[in-house]
């Protein structure tokens, strides 16, 4: 069970259905993204170039009460946005959507995805006499628009000029008073894409969200794509496509939902295809199979269909954890507690083989074996639909010093001997890219290789959410 930070879900639509209610899709969407964020919410609706929001903490129903709503009221265009931050404390001014005013008229935006340039596009903006609510990237990208927009012809050309000054991997979706645009970064780290619910364009972080809202998925963001849309249709500019790509793995290893399909990749079929391979290279003599929910499920049955060996659940989570849990002391102790619990008639007297999809610290994972010992298990067998952590992301994940990553300073024997486990075994970096071949994109493994797709400087590295304002 990964302890990824900072991964969000994005979320807009241009409104061509008269009969569509907009705040209420952006909603559903909310819902659709849950999982890409928990830690607060927002929606920005546009009715005639006059800008409404409402955003809090918490889950979607918690930060999104019915009485506001109802106040934001129906409009043209709308963003929604979902923040996920377990590592560090979030003020109110870093959740999303961001509205704000300017010479030219309203700008809302939200993103998914972190400037690994931040601190220093932060300075100079700083001495053109900026004045800042919040520490996140989507302020300094809104400056960044609002800047060249005035020495521009178009919105449109704003953006361009302003993606020009930006590094790192960023999905940003904004709305104009009357454009809804979307920009994927140039290596297509974070995932963007398009699709309609009936006459009406959406753009959002995955496919899954088409489903739920009985939509049409058209097709990915090409990296470094920007999509405008407006009321003659939706308009595509690639100038800026075509160079290297560095998609992230873990969109298919932990983030995304297994319904989702991301550059032509399902994420259950990669998953499951992980699972398969685990069993090729670390095969076991055990009676069950299971999975640690929610992203070791696709990987167990996939481990099951390939070495034969019966899948049975052996552990259960509970996924009703409100904003009051969260915040509480000992947050990790107790969520670990509190979040999991085997299934003791599947496991008791049994050789356990349980996936999980990554290791980090490994307190988790050690708490996973715990727990199935104490239900009775007679081995446990860890494998791990990945490969070893040795690495910090600073494209968005903001996971946790490398001295901080149990595989960067301990061997795999170690690693099995702390958690307790009677094996261990990690998937090869050589496999990941059989998980995604249906991609023509290149992948970012640098979690596990080191081997960044772009610059990472000292700056970028430090924690831009350590000081509150």
């Amino acid at each position: 069970m990964a302890e990824l930070h900072d991964e969000c879900g994005v979320f807009g639509i241009f409104k061509n259905d008269d009969d569509l209610n907009i705040v209420e899709e952006t909603y559903l969407a909310l819902y659709a993204l849950q999982h890409r964020g928990e830690v607060g919410a927002g929606i920005a609706v546009n009715n005639n170039g006059k800008i409404v929001y409402h955003k809090d903490f918490g889950v979607v129903p918690e930060a999104l009460p019915e009485k506001e709503l109802a106040r934001l009221k129906n409009g043209q265009i709308a963003l929604g946005h979902v923040k996920y931050s377990s590592g560090a404390q979030v003020d109110h001014a870093n959740l999303a959507p961001l509205v704000m005013s300017y010479i030219k008229g309203q700008l809302a935006l939200c993103m998914n995805g972190a400037l690994t340039n931040y601190h220093e596009l932060r300075d100079s903006l700083n001495k053109g006499a900026a004045l800042f609510q919040s520490n996140g990237d989507t302020e300094i990208i809104a400056y960044l628009i609002a800047r060249a927009r005035i020495n521009s012809g178009t919105i449109e050309e704003a953006v361009q000029k302003a993606v020009g000054e930006m590094k790192g991997a960023y999905a940003v979706v904004l709305m104009s008073p009357s454009k809804l645009i979307g920009v994927r970064d140039p290596l297509g780290v974070r995932p963007l894409c398009i699709g309609k619910i009936g006459e009406s364009y959406v753009l959002t972080s995955e496919s899954c969200v088409f489903d739920s809202m009985g939509g049409e998925f058209i097709r990915d963001v090409q990296p470094g794509e920007m999509v405008v849309i407006d009321s003659e249709g939706l308009h595509s500019y690639t100038e800026k496509c075509g160079g290297k790509t560095a998609c992230c793995i873990f969109e298919y290893i932990y983030f995304a939902r297994p319904d989702s399909v991301i550059d032509g990749v399902s994420i259950d079929v990669a998953r499951q295809r992980a699972g398969r391979m685990l069993a090729q290279q670390h095969p076991v003599e055990a009676d069950v199979v299971c999975g640690v929910p929610d992203c070791g499920i696709e990987g167990a049955i996939g481990y099951s269909m390939e070495s034969g060996i019966p899948y049975a659940t052996g552990l259960i989570k509970n996924k009703y954890l409100g904003r009051a849990f969260r915040n509480r002391k000992n947050h990790t102790e107790y969520l670990m507690r509190i979040k999991l619990n085997a299934l003791k008639h599947n496991v008791e007297g049994k050789r356990v083989i349980v996936i999980d999809d990554s290791i980090l610290k490994g307190k988790t994972s050690k708490h996973i074996v715990d727990l199935l010992r104490q239900a009775g298990a007679r081995e446990v067998h860890m494998r791990i639909a990945s490969p070893p952590f040795m690495n910090p992301c600073y494209l968005n994940n903001d996971t946790t010093e490398k001295e901080n990553l149990m595989a960067a300073s301990m061997t795999v024997d170690e690693m099995c001997e702390y958690m307790g486990a009677d094996s261990l075994g990690f998937l090869s970096v050589d496999s990941l890219k059989e998980l995604v071949k249906e991609s023509s994109f290149s992948i970012c493994d640098a979690c596990f290789t080191g081997n960044y797709p772009l610059d990472v400087s000292d700056t970028s590295r430090y924690d831009k959410y350590s000081q509150k304002f």
